[in-house]
This record gives C-alpha cells, structure tokens and sequence, in this order.
C-alpha cells in the first residue's frame, strides 16, 4: 500500500511539473499555480507511504524482539 502511495505521489509531482511549465510557457498563471499545488499534493502523498513504510520495519522489529525474548 506504501508503494502506491509513493508511486501516486511521484506521478501527481510529475504531472504538476508539467502543468507549471505550460502554464508558465503560455501565460497562465492558474494552470502554474494548479503545477505548483500538484507538486506540493504529490510530494506529500510521498512521504505518507515513506512513513508508513518506516512505521511497518519498527513494528516489524518489535515483533521481531518480542519473539526472542519470549
């Protein structure tokens, strides 16, 4: 699921780069801002699946830990 999430957030950045460009090639400054707040929405959907991915290892390392001193 976090892999997703990194995959969809780096599209949506992509995707916004692309916007900012064309709306900074043609003058229009609402399709630059719509980029820009792509970009911002992409990189955070990023770094919710590195968190989640960091969430799993610890508990995943916990388990780990709770099994050996069992």
């Amino acid at each position: 699921m976090a892999e997703g999430k990194k995959i969809r957030g780096k599209t949506q950045e992509t995707v916004g780069k692309a916007e900012e460009a064309t709306g900074r090639a043609t003058g229009k400054s609402d399709l630059r801002a719509k980029g820009k707040a792509d970009q911002v929405e992409g990189k955070t959907r990023q770094a919710a699946g590195k968190m989640e991915d960091v969430a799993k290892g610890t508990a995943e390392e916990a388990k780990g830990k709770a099994r050996k001193h069992k």
